[in-house]
């Protein structure tokens, strides 16, 4: 095998429901009023009028989830290295048919 550095990309598809919009908002607003949040005030009010402008809740699970939770997936691996991930959150019109059919044949299994 060569010493050259070899990358893979892995991407995960997640679709949810949200139960709860408002919950889910007040919970990224939270985050967005953390000290730890790292962010000067316009920034604070620019994201928070995010949050509170999207109804489709999509802005607000992007401050609850952490990029870094997904290399977190394969840290249990030692043969590779995890090196970035960025996230991306955007409205979906619910699960694939697809996706229906495979929980759909779990449930029947």
């Amino acid at each position: 095998m060569s010493d050259a550095q070899k990358f893979l990309r892995l991407t995960v598809e997640l679709t949810v429901e949200v139960l709860d919009v408002d919950a889910l908002q007040a919970a990224a607003l939270a985050e967005i009023r953390h000290p730890e949040a790292e962010l000067t005030d316009e920034e604070r009010n620019e994201q928070a009028e995010l949050v509170r402008s999207d109804e489709t809740g999509a802005s607000a699970l992007q401050w609850l989830i952490e990029p870094e939770h997904v290399l977190q997936l394969v840290d249990h691996i030692e043969e590779i290295e995890p090196r970035e991930a960025m996230l991306g959150v955007e409205p979906s019109e619910g699960p694939a048919e697809d996706e229906e059919e495979a929980e759909d044949e779990h449930l029947h299994l």
